[in-house]
Order: C-alpha cells, then structure tokens, then sequence
C-alpha cells in the first residue's frame, strides 16, 4: 500500500470514526435528558403520595420474566418460612 492510499483509508476512517463519536455524543446527551425527565416523574409521584422506591421495584419486576419472578418468590417464601417469618 502506497502512502496516499493509506492516507485516503484514513481519512474515511477518521470520518467514520467522528461520525460514531458525535453519535454516541448526542445519545448520552439525550440519555441525560431522559434521566432528568424520569427524576422530574419520579418527584412528582413522590409529590401525589406514592411511594419512588416501591414504584421503581415494581417498573423492574415487569422487566423480567414471569417464570423468574415466581421462582423467586417461592424460594424467599421458603426461606422465610424457614426462618419462621
């Protein structure tokens, strides 16, 4: 490979590369938007009575799976019986 073939493979690289750069840069910049967004949400629930920590539990148990959450259930009934809870 001569040096302007090289340098032209660079050039497109480096674009290529920017171009994932200031993508990713534009998602983070949203992802914090989101962020604030669920905090502002998050506040106003907490203003209305309910209860954050109980509602964010409940948003990452509907993320998993069914068959898990059952399985886990009964294991820490189990356990609490065996501690006679």
């Amino acid at each position: 490979m001569d040096q302007e073939t090289q340098s032209e493979n660079y050039k497109v690289t480096a674009g290529e590369l920017r171009q994932f750069v200031e993508r990713i840069e534009r998602l983070e910049a949203e992802k914090k938007d989101i962020g604030e967004q669920i905090k502002e949400v998050k506040a106003e629930a907490k203003a209305r009575g309910y209860d954050v920590r109980v509602l964010t539990k409940l948003i990452a148990i509907r993320k998993r799976d069914k068959d898990d959450i059952a399985e886990e259930e009964a294991v820490l009934e189990m356990y609490k019986e065996a501690l006679g809870m």
